[in-house]
């Protein structure tokens, strides 16, 4: 049953803020109520852990554990730990492609736990993609390297807090490229995997779905662009067809203010920042990177590695902890 069983927590960049949060996150769990909140393990280098819990003066005892099923007996005491070792020291804010392979070895290790049924999901603390890329890697991001790790399943990201869901349909590609590749077919995609996420994972029974315009005032009748002729409303004519309540397109001005947001469970965005600019204005702390379509819980915080402050002690974890509630709320409604 996956209410017995712990998350994982992935060390993300080594040279970024993800072991901070890691730590912050213990403490806060820890000073909750023994039945408020899941334990979780971190697959991280114990040597780097410990150095930046006296580094940053946090009270935070560590443990090393050999399998997932020991976190769980640990976790009152200390942080377990499922090493995964460093090539090389991590400095914080100085990423160093020789530590790329711990990276991802931490992301394929949380996988193939989840796949195997032994944790209740996975929490992956953000990577710094350009390091990856310059040691190799030839993912745009988390979430095309799981889909992968998953046996190539078709999946999509949302990004949720408690007031807005948004689904970006093309997610790491320039402004130009996503213009150029939006089709119907991927918008009708996004919409039946976030349909079926909301219903899934969320507990919503009938999913509402926005679809926002391209292009200002919903291309005003073709004078400001015919893609929502052309492209985005046949794409919600095919959903409705599926049974899925799509609406749109909507003008992505008017889409995301208080009054419209009580209107819809979430809305497909045509691009990336059309989906994150509104989340992260709404709540820029608390948002979660959730991938719909995986056949286990991921949810991931919100924001970047934070180079700039890495190892300063000012990192906040509200990102991290709400990633890490929802997983475990998420896990709680599968296992039902």
């Amino acid at each position: 049953m996956t209410g017995h069983l712990p998350l994982a927590v992935t060390m993300g960049e080594p040279a970024g803020i993800g072991g901070e949060l890691s730590l912050k996150v213990w403490q806060v769990q820890r000073a909750r109520s023994a039945n408020a909140g899941r334990a979780f393990f971190t697959l991280d280098d114990p040597a780097r852990l410990a150095a930046l819990a006296v580094r940053l003066n946090l009270d935070v005892p560590l443990r090393e554990i050999a399998a997932p099923d020991e976190a769980a007996d640990v976790f009152a005491s200390a942080l377990p730990v499922l090493p995964v070792r460093l090539a090389k020291s991590a400095i914080p804010g100085q990423p160093d492609p020789a530590n790329a392979a711990a990276t991802l070895e931490a992301i394929e290790r949380a996988a193939g736990f989840a796949l195997a049924g032994s944790i209740a999901g996975l929490v992956t603390n953000p990577i710094q993609k350009k390091t990856l890329q310059d040691a190799g890697f030839r993912h745009p991001g988390h979430t095309e390297y799981l889909s992968e790790l998953a046996g190539g399943v078709d999946v999509a990201m949302m990004l949720a807090c408690p007031q807005l869901r948004v689904v970006p349909v093309t997610i790491h590609l320039s402004l130009a490229d996503a213009v150029r590749v939006l089709d119907g077919n991927a918008i009708e995609r996004a919409g039946r995997i976030t349909a079926r996420g909301l219903a899934d994972l969320f507990g919503i029974e009938r999913p509402r779905l926005a679809v926002a315009a391209l292009n200002p005032h919903a291309g005003e009748q073709g004078a400001m662009g015919d893609e929502e002729r052309r492209v985005i409303a046949p794409a919600i004519a095919a959903l409705q067809a599926a049974g899925i309540d799509a609406r749109g397109p909507a003008p992505a001005d008017t889409l995301f203010h208080a009054g419209a947001r009580g209107g819809y469970d979430a809305a497909l965005c045509m691009y990336h920042d059309q989906a994150l600019i509104p989340i992260k204005t709404i709540d820029f702390a608390g948002g979660v990177n959730v991938t719909l379509g995986l056949p286990f819980v991921r949810t991931s915080p919100d924001h970047g590695t934070a180079l700039d402050i890495a190892g300063t002690g000012r990192a906040d974890p509200t990102s991290l902890l709400a990633a890490i509630d929802m997983a475990d709320d998420m896990a709680r409604r599968r296992s039902n």
